[in-house]
Protein backbone atom coordinates (compact mmCIF):
# COMPACT_ATOMS: atom_id res chain seq x y z
CA UNK A 1 0.00 0.00 0.00
CA UNK A 2 1.43 3.52 -0.60
CA UNK A 3 1.90 5.63 1.94
CA UNK A 4 2.30 9.54 1.40
CA UNK A 5 3.77 11.86 3.53
CA UNK A 6 3.23 16.01 2.86
CA UNK A 7 4.69 19.13 4.53
CA UNK A 8 4.59 22.94 2.98
CA UNK A 9 5.63 26.16 4.18
CA UNK A 10 5.14 29.59 3.36
CA UNK A 11 8.46 31.55 3.02
CA UNK A 12 9.56 35.15 1.87
CA UNK A 13 11.07 34.11 -0.88
CA UNK A 14 10.58 34.90 -4.40
CA UNK A 15 9.38 31.73 -6.29
CA UNK A 16 11.45 32.44 -9.12
CA UNK A 17 14.68 32.19 -6.72
CA UNK A 18 13.25 28.78 -5.04
CA UNK A 19 12.85 27.38 -8.02
CA UNK A 20 16.36 28.46 -9.35
CA UNK A 21 17.93 26.02 -6.57
CA UNK A 22 15.52 23.35 -7.91
CA UNK A 23 16.69 23.62 -11.29
CA UNK A 24 20.37 22.75 -10.03
CA UNK A 25 19.49 19.14 -10.02
CA UNK A 26 23.05 18.99 -7.93
CA UNK A 27 22.35 21.81 -5.42
CA UNK A 28 20.60 19.76 -2.79
CA UNK A 29 23.57 19.78 -0.62
CA UNK A 30 23.15 22.99 0.07
CA UNK A 31 19.65 23.20 1.28
CA UNK A 32 19.26 19.38 2.65
CA UNK A 33 20.70 18.54 6.21
CA UNK A 34 21.00 14.90 5.27
CA UNK A 35 22.65 15.31 2.17
CA UNK A 36 26.62 15.39 2.10
CA UNK A 37 27.12 15.90 -1.92
CA UNK A 38 25.03 15.04 -4.89
CA UNK A 39 26.90 14.96 -8.40
CA UNK A 40 24.94 14.79 -11.31
CA UNK A 41 25.83 11.57 -13.66
CA UNK A 42 25.95 12.43 -16.99
CA UNK A 43 25.78 16.17 -18.84
CA UNK A 44 22.15 16.28 -18.04
CA UNK A 45 22.38 19.01 -15.44
CA UNK A 46 18.19 19.82 -15.26
CA UNK A 47 14.99 18.90 -16.33
CA UNK A 48 13.23 15.54 -17.30
CA UNK A 49 15.83 12.30 -17.29
CA UNK A 50 18.54 14.43 -15.06
CA UNK A 51 19.92 12.02 -12.60
CA UNK A 52 22.46 12.36 -9.34
CA UNK A 53 24.09 10.66 -6.84
CA UNK A 54 23.06 11.83 -3.21
CA UNK A 55 25.84 10.75 -0.82
CA UNK A 56 24.22 11.05 2.87
CA UNK A 57 26.25 11.96 5.90
CA UNK A 58 25.32 8.07 7.45
CA UNK A 59 27.13 7.25 4.48
CA UNK A 60 24.76 5.36 3.03
CA UNK A 61 23.60 6.75 -1.00
CA UNK A 62 21.10 6.77 -3.31
CA UNK A 63 20.37 6.98 -7.20
CA UNK A 64 17.62 9.82 -8.48
CA UNK A 65 16.10 10.83 -11.48
CA UNK A 66 13.96 13.49 -12.59
CA UNK A 67 10.57 11.42 -13.86
CA UNK A 68 8.49 14.42 -14.23
CA UNK A 69 9.32 17.80 -14.85
CA UNK A 70 7.11 21.23 -14.78
CA UNK A 71 9.53 24.22 -15.45
CA UNK A 72 9.16 26.94 -13.38
CA UNK A 73 6.86 24.70 -11.17
CA UNK A 74 7.51 21.26 -9.71
CA UNK A 75 9.21 18.27 -10.34
CA UNK A 76 8.83 14.48 -9.35
CA UNK A 77 11.92 12.56 -8.46
CA UNK A 78 12.36 8.64 -8.42
CA UNK A 79 15.04 7.65 -5.63
CA UNK A 80 16.70 4.07 -6.38
CA UNK A 81 19.76 2.21 -5.29
CA UNK A 82 19.33 2.57 -2.00
CA UNK A 83 19.47 0.69 1.48
CA UNK A 84 15.82 1.77 2.79
CA UNK A 85 13.27 -0.93 2.80
CA UNK A 86 10.98 0.75 -0.39
CA UNK A 87 9.69 -1.13 -2.69
CA UNK A 88 9.34 2.37 -4.64
CA UNK A 89 9.80 5.54 -3.79
CA UNK A 90 9.29 8.97 -4.67
CA UNK A 91 10.05 12.16 -3.81
CA UNK A 92 8.11 15.96 -5.09
CA UNK A 93 9.10 19.38 -4.76
CA UNK A 94 6.77 21.93 -5.75
CA UNK A 95 7.02 25.82 -5.47
CA UNK A 96 3.85 28.18 -5.80
CA UNK A 97 3.98 32.32 -5.89
CA UNK A 98 1.86 33.97 -3.46
CA UNK A 99 2.91 37.18 -4.53
CA UNK A 100 6.10 39.21 -6.01
CA UNK A 101 8.28 38.16 -2.65
CA UNK A 102 6.33 35.37 -0.83
CA UNK A 103 6.08 31.88 -2.30
CA UNK A 104 4.56 28.49 -0.93
CA UNK A 105 7.34 26.08 -0.70
CA UNK A 106 5.79 21.97 -1.17
CA UNK A 107 7.81 18.70 -0.79
CA UNK A 108 6.06 14.88 -0.77
CA UNK A 109 6.92 11.41 -0.81
CA UNK A 110 5.44 8.69 -1.69
CA UNK A 111 6.63 5.14 -1.35
CA UNK A 112 6.21 1.31 -0.68
CA UNK A 113 7.29 -0.32 2.27
CA UNK A 114 8.92 -4.27 1.92
CA UNK A 115 7.49 -6.49 4.49
CA UNK A 116 3.81 -6.90 3.75
CA UNK A 117 2.17 -6.27 7.35
CA UNK A 118 5.26 -5.50 9.26
CA UNK A 119 6.30 -2.79 6.59
CA UNK A 120 2.78 -1.06 6.95
CA UNK A 121 2.93 -0.78 10.81
CA UNK A 122 6.35 0.05 10.77
CA UNK A 123 5.65 2.83 8.02
CA UNK A 124 2.50 4.18 10.07
CA UNK A 125 4.45 4.27 13.43
CA UNK A 126 7.86 5.38 13.05
CA UNK A 127 8.16 6.28 9.28
CA UNK A 128 6.30 8.58 8.27
CA UNK A 129 5.99 10.94 11.91
CA UNK A 130 10.11 10.82 11.16
CA UNK A 131 9.56 11.56 7.35
CA UNK A 132 7.29 14.75 7.94
CA UNK A 133 10.10 16.46 10.41
CA UNK A 134 12.75 15.57 7.75
CA UNK A 135 10.46 17.09 5.07
CA UNK A 136 10.02 20.33 7.18
CA UNK A 137 14.15 20.28 7.32
CA UNK A 138 14.26 20.37 3.57
CA UNK A 139 12.26 22.58 3.04
CA UNK A 140 13.60 24.89 5.63
CA UNK A 141 16.83 24.53 4.15
CA UNK A 142 15.90 25.28 0.69
CA UNK A 143 14.16 28.59 1.58
CA UNK A 144 17.14 29.71 4.00
CA UNK A 145 19.38 28.53 0.57
CA UNK A 146 16.97 30.31 -1.41
CA UNK A 147 17.06 33.57 0.38
CA UNK A 148 20.72 33.82 1.41
CA UNK A 149 22.83 31.90 -0.92
CA UNK A 150 24.45 30.18 2.22
CA UNK A 151 24.82 25.98 2.41
CA UNK A 152 22.83 24.56 5.72
CA UNK A 153 25.09 21.81 6.47
CA UNK A 154 24.24 19.43 8.75
CA UNK A 155 22.28 21.47 10.98
CA UNK A 156 19.95 23.81 10.13
CA UNK A 157 20.94 27.41 10.92
CA UNK A 158 19.27 29.09 14.69
CA UNK A 159 15.66 30.03 14.91
CA UNK A 160 17.12 34.09 15.06
CA UNK A 161 18.30 33.61 11.08
CA UNK A 162 15.31 32.11 10.14
CA UNK A 163 13.10 34.36 11.37
CA UNK A 164 12.89 37.07 8.71
CA UNK A 165 12.52 34.04 5.82
CA UNK A 166 9.25 33.07 7.83
CA UNK A 167 7.71 35.89 9.56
Amino acid sequence: MTQHVEQSLQVHVPAGRVWAVLDDFSSIEHFSPTVKHSPVEGSKQSGLGAQRVCQFHDGTSAVEEIIDYREGESLKVELRDHPMPFKKFYAFMKVKPVNQQTSILTMAMEFDVKFGPLGWLMANILMKPMMRKVLKKILTGLAYHSATGKSVGKELPAKAELKAIFN
